[in-house]
């Protein structure tokens, strides 16, 4: 894995400057996607943004949004949670959507390709923190001011409000219960020097966040040297994309996976599957957000579908085992210690953290 996050920290780096297919015509970049709008959207309609709220401003996006096309989701969110969130949306005000689901990255590249295309074709954005923080700074979010923001925890109100925080991505350890007995898991991440770890563990290819917030957290050459001895010694190994290294720990060929997200351990583990995770401290955040695209070809139905989120949409991710950032929605893991990962730093320092990541585990631990 010569090149481990290089995609993404190309683009985190810089969305403009990897994406020189922008000055093809519209045709040859996406053509399947429909035909390109002829001119720019308007921004969103006056008063949307700012003084309706309640009843009001619900029943005026829902009739508007009636006169609309499908809202067009981009989301690297699994498709069964998203259908969820949709399926519950269309039932309660008669509108349908279409989603295109991918990882942050490509949902990122994609999204400013089509901008710099003046090719409007999405309305709602939802994906990692890093990734819309991109978006705001490529001028392609608008703000909204959903009625619920002060019903949010702090952490998920980004200071431009083009995107929101809709839930929390929690770096917890998981493991496979058939092979690792709850009272034999490490209490710390000083523990896994231990050499009964040795071929055991492995981590996501791109979290280089994580290490950013945990190394800090321990003080920068204390946690890189901890980190270095432990892929040393026990050869971590690497692996792309969560939900494959979550399928590796329930198979048992990963034992220990350092980087996934609770939810999806959580969901597998409800599901039967001989997999559960635990935590060690610092616990990192990782905030996932929603955002709505100032070009959006469905302004109405866009709005609404991010009050959406914002609200009922929590309640039905808390059940599905995700962390909401409302503040009303209970859930056990926001009582826990949590450090956010701030994605405007990722964004600044991604190059830095990729590299050392790289060096940790894919030259260290392959």
């Amino acid at each position: 894995m010569k090149n481990l996050g290089l995609s993404r920290r190309k683009i985190l780096k810089s969305a403009s400057s990897v994406l020189g297919a922008a000055s093809l015509p519209a045709s040859l970049i996406w053509p399947n996607a429909a035909h390109a709008q002829s001119e720019a959207q308007s921004a969103l309609p006056t008063g949307l943004a700012s003084a309706l709220s309640g009843p009001e401003r619900t029943n005026k996006l829902v009739d508007m949004a009636k006169k609309e096309g499908p809202v067009l989701v981009y989301s690297s969110m699994p498709l069964d949670d998203m259908a969820a969130l949709t399926n519950e949306f269309e039932k309660r005000y008669g509108l349908k959507t279409k989603v295109w689901r991918a990882g942050s990255e490509k949902i990122l590249q994609r999204v400013v390709l089509e901008a710099k295309a003046n090719r409007h074709e999405v309305d709602v954005i939802d994906t990692n923190g890093p990734e819309m923080e991109a978006m705001h700074r490529e001028h392609i979010l608008q703000v909204c001011k959903s009625p619920t923001l002060s019903e949010l925890i702090p952490q998920a109100i980004q200071a431009h409000r083009e995107w929101i925080a809709s839930r929390l991505n929690i770096f917890t350890c998981a493991y496979n219960t058939r092979q690792i007995k709850k009272e034999d898991l490490p209490k710390s991440y000083k523990d896994l020097l231990d050499p009964k770890w040795k071929g055991k563990i492995a981590v996501e290819s791109e979290d280089n966040d994580w290490l950013a917030g945990v190394v800090t957290q321990m003080g920068y050459e204390k946690g890189v040297a901890l980190f270095k001895e432990i892929a040393i010694k026990n050869a971590v190994t690497v692996r792309k994309g969560h939900t494959l290294l979550a399928n590796l720990v329930v198979s048992g060929e990963v034992p220990l996976a350092l980087t996934l997200y609770n939810y999806k351990v959580e969901q597998m583990k409800n599901a039967g599957a001989p997999i559960d995770w635990f935590a060690l401290e610092p616990t990192i955040a990782r905030p996932n957000g929603v955002g709505v695209n100032k070009n959006a070809p469905h302004p109405y139905s866009a709005v609404l579908f991010q009050d959406f989120i914002l609200s009922v949409g929590q309640t039905i991710l808390g059940k599905r085992d995700f962390i909401p950032t409302h503040i009303k929605v209970p859930s056990s893991l926001n009582k826990m210690p949590l450090t956010f990962a701030d994605p405007k730093v990722t964004l600044d320092d991604n190059q830095k953290w990729s590299r050392l990541y790289e060096e940790i585990f894919s030259r260290k631990g392959a």
